[in-house]
């Protein structure tokens, strides 16, 4: 398994040239890693010694499901309680150092690779522990209740969770699933896509399903809508439903990026 990427921040000097890769369009948007700085970051209510780089957040007439935080907390810091909607469901997943979760009160302590659901209305707060830095993803969404079915917070890590190879791909593309598809309990996965070098997604996905792609590893070619746009390690993405999407691995190394897509839910009308 290799490195995740995780920002740090500074600030680019005055003979940085302004040119950048950042793109904002009607059907996507990409942030990259060259654009989250210092001066981008955001403080978060409840948190000490912690900083954080809001990526996604519901824009109407765009990805309206989702919000995705880079959390940076230091030695020492983090919150004691962490989620203050009681209707919001959560995902954590650690890019970088060591976290101490508590979660209903038990203690989990979360290593690169840690992943956590955090169901709607779950009690649960973090602490930096250690001499270092804690980064890690923090994805939120209002919980969708199904009738006769209840998401359960569960805390893991990726290198326990075995990937699942696409069909009639010979492992060139796996993912990384933490919860069942077919559980309709949960109203969103968010996984972890690996390519290996020359994979690829060979048809332009075109579907209902929201997505944010955050690069971990490697690069790649990626379709957004019509544009073949080069990303890497550090890069987020989010695609409007219906934004056509493709990928070409070319190397030399894995392309692996965390997913986020809503899913199982009817299309509400009324």
């Amino acid at each position: 398994m290799g490195k995740y990427y995780s920002p740090t921040g500074g600030l680019p000097p005055q003979t940085h040239l302004t040119t950048e890769r950042a793109i904002v369009t009607e059907a996507y948007t990409v942030i990259p890693k060259g654009v989250m700085t210092d001066i981008v970051t955001s403080n978060l209510p409840g948190f000490a010694n912690t900083r954080s780089w809001i990526i996604a957040r519901p824009i109407s007439g765009f990805a309206t499901t989702f919000s995705q935080l880079i959390v940076e907390i230091g030695p020492g810091g983090g919150a004691p309680k962490a989620e203050f909607e009681a209707g919001v469901e959560g995902v954590v997943f650690v890019t970088r150092g060591q976290v101490n979760l508590t979660l209903d009160g038990e203690l989990h302590q979360l290593e690169e690779g840690g992943y956590a659901y955090l169901a709607a209305g779950a009690e649960w707060g973090l602490e930096n522990v250690s001499d270092d830095v804690v980064s890690f993803h923090w994805i939120r969404k209002a919980y969708e209740r199904l009738e006769g079915f209840e998401a359960k917070s569960f805390v893991t890590n990726e290198k326990d969770v075995q990937p699942t190879s696409m069909p009639d791909t010979n492992d060139a593309w796996k993912t990384t699933r933490f919860t069942d598809s077919s559980d309709l309990a949960h109203d969103m996965q968010v996984n972890i896509v690996t390519f290996q070098p020359g994979g690829v997604i060979p048809f332009p996905e075109t579907h209902v399903m929201e997505h944010g792609l955050y690069v971990l590893e490697g690069k790649a070619m990626y379709l957004l809508n019509n544009d073949w746009v080069e990303v890497e390690a550090g890069d987020f993405m989010w695609l409007r439903a219906f934004c056509p999407q493709a990928c070409y691995a070319g190397g030399p190394g894995e392309f692996r990026y965390l997913l986020y897509k809503d899913m199982n839910r009817q299309v509400k009308l009324t």
